[in-house]
């Protein structure tokens, strides 16, 4: 049994889900089918509970509108048996009108969680009379039946394991098993959500739970590349890597893949593969346990990140300085990427600003502290790049007149890192990819 997860893209008009059907058509194993949303409907839900959360109903019940009408146009396109698109209109109806219900009731977190919940659950159902329509043997696993998060948000994959198992068994003619991404049960059983991009963490948590012989993530591109292809003139798809070669592409800002997507595979050794939904037949990426070779295989940027340092010659050297600096962090649930020391002063690196008022209020009580917003984290990524001859003189050869706020090298075997300003992460990524790769 293997997994398939399709994003978005890949089901956001009519021609690309019929095509994710020809897919499953030809498939030879029992298929796990991961839907994301329709793309736009989450930004739209988001933009939709934002306006009823500050009250303005008007704009909530416009965007409502708006967003039934394109998904009235799509069933329009999708469907050609009139008793299957009646059967799906009254799908699409049936959530519309508990999106319609909400704007009468007081907003709430919990409430907001089930708006942002109704892309998956039409996605899923919509192709789920497609895959009728078309007489496929096929059934609808309900993920708010099995997916679920502890107290701390974190995936319970024993309790994912046994309740999977028992509604796969249910089920174990089918050949085509759809179920949503995203979407799960929080502690309190409320319904719930794995963030932003979490259908790639359900994909692989299913794979995990299931014991898959492979997670394929189906996206519009051939792969992960070895740098931004919106960015650089000239990209490559990398072939094959390793789980913590994926990891750090992830984490550093490759948006491929969701960087807790991960975890599970590796844990559980399920390979992943990285697919283009538009070019079937493209090689795309394999990740597993072993790595292709050492060197570099690839760079990512990662946007919106805040330099902090903090300068005190009084009490850098001194015992347990740099333990209050990181209990500040760790009090307000902060991750630090990036970190280096000198004799008066530590400088490191957040991506989430949420608290970043209350923690410099904090820490300039160890020191003088100055924040510097807009910087990017480029990460050059490679298995066991510290142990690869010649590898610092290639990277700082490849670059000209581009001011490097950090560097980051030993933390990790498959990684360095350079913090830019946001202003320079075009050049830096072209004068990398010239300069490691031998592209323009």
């Amino acid at each position: 049994m293997k997994v398939m997860k399709f994003g978005g893209t890949s089901v956001g008009k009519p021609e690309r889900m019929k095509h994710i059907a020809s897919l499953l058509q030809k498939e030879q194993e029992t298929s796990v089918v991961v839907l994301s949303a329709l793309s736009g409907t989450t930004n739209a839900l988001v933009e939709i509970g934002n306006a009823i959360a500050r009250g303005d109903r008007h704009t909530a019940q416009q965007s409502i509108n708006n967003l039934q009408e394109h998904y009235n146009a799509f069933l329009k396109e999708l469907f050609t048996k009139e008793t299957a698109l009646a059967k799906a209109q009254a799908i699409v109806d049936e959530h519309f009108e508990f999106l319609n219900i909400i704007l009468k009731i007081s907003f709430s977190e919990a409430l907001s969680k089930d708006i942002l919940a109704q892309g998956e659950l039409l996605s899923t159902k919509i192709f789920s009379v497609y895959l009728e329509e078309q007489g496929e043997s096929y059934a609808l696993l309900p993920a708010l039946e099995f997916m679920s998060i502890d107290e701390n948000e974190e995936p319970q994959i024993g309790s994912i394991r046994i309740k999977l198992t028992q509604l796969l068994a249910q089920h174990a003619d089918k050949k085509i098993l759809v179920t949503q991404g995203y979407i799960c049960r929080n502690a309190r059983g409320e319904v719930d959500n794995l963030k932003r991009g979490g259908s790639d963490y359900s994909a692989s948590l299913i794979a995990a739970a299931i014991s898959a012989s492979v997670c394929e993530i189906w996206t519009d591109i051939d792969g992960m590349h070895n740098n931004d292809p919106r960015v650089v003139g000239t990209t490559r798809p990398v072939e094959q890597l390793s789980f913590e070669e994926a990891a750090e592409l992830a984490y550093f800002g490759a948006k491929i893949l969701h960087p807790a997507s991960i975890w599970p595979a590796q844990q559980y050794k399920i390979p992943v593969k990285l697919l283009n939904t538009m070019d079937p037949e493209a090689r795309g990426t394999l990740i597993t346990q072993e790595p292709s070779g050492a060197g570099v295989k690839a760079v990512a940027a990662k946007d919106h990140i805040y330099a902090i340092r903090i300068k005190s010659s009084r009490m850098l050297l001194a015992y347990g300085f740099l333990r209050k600096v990181f209990e500040v962090f760790e009090k307000y649930k902060t991750s630090i990427d990036m970190i280096t020391t000198s004799e008066v002063a530590v400088s490191l690196t957040i991506d989430n600003a949420d608290h970043l008022e209350q923690i410099v209020k904090e820490l300039e009580v160890l020191g003088t502290v100055t924040v510097d917003t807009d910087q990017t984290i480029v990460s050059v990524v490679g298995y066991r790049i510290n142990e690869t001859e010649e590898i610092i003189k290639k990277l700082f050869g490849s670059i000209r007149n581009v001011p490097i706020r950090m560097v980051s090298y030993g933390g990790s075997q498959h990684n360095i890192s350079l913090l830019v300003g946001a202003d320079e992460k075009v050049h830096l990524l072209k004068q990398l990819n010239k300069g490691m790769f031998g592209l323009d």
